[in-house]
């Protein structure tokens, strides 16, 4: 069993940065393909960023050069560096441990969510 709890969500203005964290429990978390997602509201959910076990990362074009997803396997925490954040970045963000299996990955576990707020 693993836990997923997000932290770091705030306001913060356009242009400012913000860090998230997901700190899981659990002694298998450096396994999982460990993404962060986001839900704006009346949307639906989005990819935001991947990082595998082995480091190998992945973003979605509209945060590629401003977002950084790094884990540190010894913490059993992933993190989310935001720069440059914009209006559209609003969000509750999610962050979700993935196993890939039978040619797709599979969600085994998924964060409480933390809001983030962007203002102009």
């Amino acid at each position: 069993q693993v836990q997923l709890v997000e932290s770091g969500g705030g306001l913060v203005q356009a242009g400012g940065s913000l860090r998230l964290s997901c700190a899981a429990s659990g002694r298998t978390f450096s396994s999982y393909v460990m993404r962060w997602f986001r839900q704006a509201p009346g949307k639906e959910r989005e990819f935001v960023a991947s990082i595998q076990s082995g480091g190998s990362t992945g973003y979605a074009d509209s945060v590629k050069g401003r977002f950084t997803i790094s884990r540190d396997n010894a913490k059993n925490t992933v993190y989310l560096q935001m720069n440059s954040l914009k209006p559209e970045d609003t969000a509750v963000y999610y962050c979700a441990a993935a196993r890939y299996y039978s040619g797709s990955y599979h969600y085994d576990y998924w964060g409480q969510g933390t809001q983030v707020t962007v203002s102009s």
